[in-house]
């Protein structure tokens, strides 16, 4: 499934498929493949990009990384589903990474 199609989407749809490559993650991780275990979790990954509201992510402001213990990044701007900018503390160059990654704060109301 292409990531053109994960667009197209209902939200209903994309949290089907999302609980279906969970099933797989679990059996893969039961019988130990972990490679297939990681290509699960990237589509995942990408797939949770598609619920996010992406005017929720305010550039110039640091977030800290989903399930990455004291990781955090500044978004210097969002382009399609990847957040562009700097881990703070990193030494590395400018990276993108899925908006799935972001701790958004939870939106009220």
């Amino acid at each position: 499934m292409m990531n053109e199609s994960l667009g197209q989407m209902t939200r209903k749809e994309l949290n089907h498929y999302i609980q279906t490559k969970r099933e797989k993650m679990r059996r893969a991780e039961m019988m130990g493949i972990e490679n297939e275990y990681r290509v699960l979790e990237r589509q995942v990954l990408i797939a949770e990009c598609y619920l996010i509201d992406l005017s929720l992510i305010e550039k110039g402001k640091i977030y800290k990384v989903i399930s990455q213990e004291d990781h955090y990044f500044k978004v210097e701007y969002v382009k399609g589903i990847f957040a562009w900018g700097f881990f703070v503390n990193g030494d590395e160059k400018e990276t993108g990474i899925p908006v799935s990654l972001l701790q958004l704060p939870k939106k009220v109301g």
